[in-house]
């Protein structure tokens, strides 16, 4: 399978914004492209940059959520039916209840939506004022069965959590993506692409990693997009502080026989694991 990982500044122009996102799904089509991923919020400029503290703030931002299906979907799904690719995409959402979420529609290579995956751990710290902006969400773990294999979403701040990245896992993903806003100096060297090794290695699958690049507001979005194997080796790496569309070729059947599979799931004992963590608070 050909992963494509499209590496893209978000401008102030929205529409412009789309375009491109389009225009990539046309490039990685091209260079034979399986399945198309994208960064966190591609559509817009990072708006939880900032605290959301007045009515003006609030209403400008909430006009920027869409519903899913919609017409942004509806674009991205045409894309997707006359290339063939499956594009798990990155979206702010609006529910029919007015409840607004971190949102990954995974469409598959017909067309069709099979889901959203909804961030479920929404945090806040300088720079990353989301508790403002998104609701907890509320869909769990999926797993989408696409043409291009197994799929699994980990929204951005998702992938710091052990149980949320074991819970794909057990759901059957092969790949897992993670639509990612990660800024420059955010954590410390190495330790960006180190958390997603080890939790390759530890769950037995592929992870990919699309982020968002360039300079906006009080952040740099580093870019260096990557995937890593089951063993939890680089395969590739994007552009740092670029715009990138990169390209690498997975044989998903390696997750089947990896370390993580063989081994690490085989000989869980989730029948302690309830004691330990259900009743236990983070104090």
């Amino acid at each position: 399978m050909r992963l494509a990982m499209a590496q893209l500044v978000s401008t102030p122009d929205r529409d412009a914004n789309l375009a491109r996102c389009l225009r990539a799904v046309d490039e990685a089509a091209a260079a034979g492209a399986d399945l198309v991923t994208f960064p966190e919020v591609v559509l817009d400029r990072f708006f939880p940059y900032q605290r959301c503290t007045d009515d003006a703030t609030r209403a400008a931002t909430r006009a920027l959520a869409e519903s899913v299906p919609g017409p942004i979907t509806d674009q991205l799904a045409a894309k997707a039916k006359a290339h063939g690719v499956v594009i798990v995409f990155n979206l702010y959402e609006v529910d029919a209840e007015g409840r607004l979420f971190d949102s990954s529609p995974v469409i598959d290579a017909d067309g069709s939506l099979l889901g959203t995956t909804r961030m479920v751990h929404i945090t806040d710290y300088e720079g990353f004022h989301e508790q403002d902006y998104y609701d907890p969400g509320d869909r769990g773990a999926p797993v989408f069965d696409t043409q291009a294999g197994k799929i699994g979403v980990a929204i951005c701040y998702d992938r710091h959590y052990p149980e949320y990245m074991r819970a794909l896992a057990l759901g059957g993903a092969e790949l897992v993506v993670i639509p990612q806003a990660g800024a420059s100096g955010e954590w410390p060297e190495g330790l960006f692409e180190a958390e997603v090794r080890t939790a390759a290695f530890q769950n037995g699958y592929f992870a990919a990693l699309s982020n968002r690049v360039g300079v906006e507001q009080t952040l740099t979005f580093a870019g260096e997009s990557f995937a890593v194997d089951p063993d939890g080796r680089v395969l590739a790496r994007g552009k740092e502080l670029e715009e990138d569309l990169v390209l690498v070729d997975l044989d998903l059947g390696q997750a089947h026989t990896s370390t993580g599979r063989r081994l690490f799931l085989r000989d869980r004992r989730p029948e302690l694991y309830a004691d330990w963590l259900g009743a236990k608070s983070s104090s």
